[in-house]
């Protein structure tokens, strides 16, 4: 009978994928805002770093708590 390894592999890839899911919309509400609050449309450029915001937030709550979870 052989034994089933529980542990995995090198995960370095896996944690970067989900930062980048974590901060990479985020990052681009806040470009798409800043651009608009430079065409002096600061009512859509304020939305999009309101959108930032509540991402990130959300973000940090759900996957921060998947990573870190023991």
């Amino acid at each position: 009978m052989t034994k089933i390894p529980l542990e995995g592999g090198n995960l370095d890839g896996l944690f970067i994928i989900i930062v980048l899911i974590m901060i990479g919309p985020a990052v681009l509400f806040m470009i798409i805002g800043a651009l608009l609050l430079a065409k002096k449309n600061k009512k859509a450029g304020k939305i999009f770093f309101i959108l930032a915001g509540v991402y990130l937030l959300i973000s940090f709550g759900v996957c921060g708590s998947m990573m870190f979870a023991p």
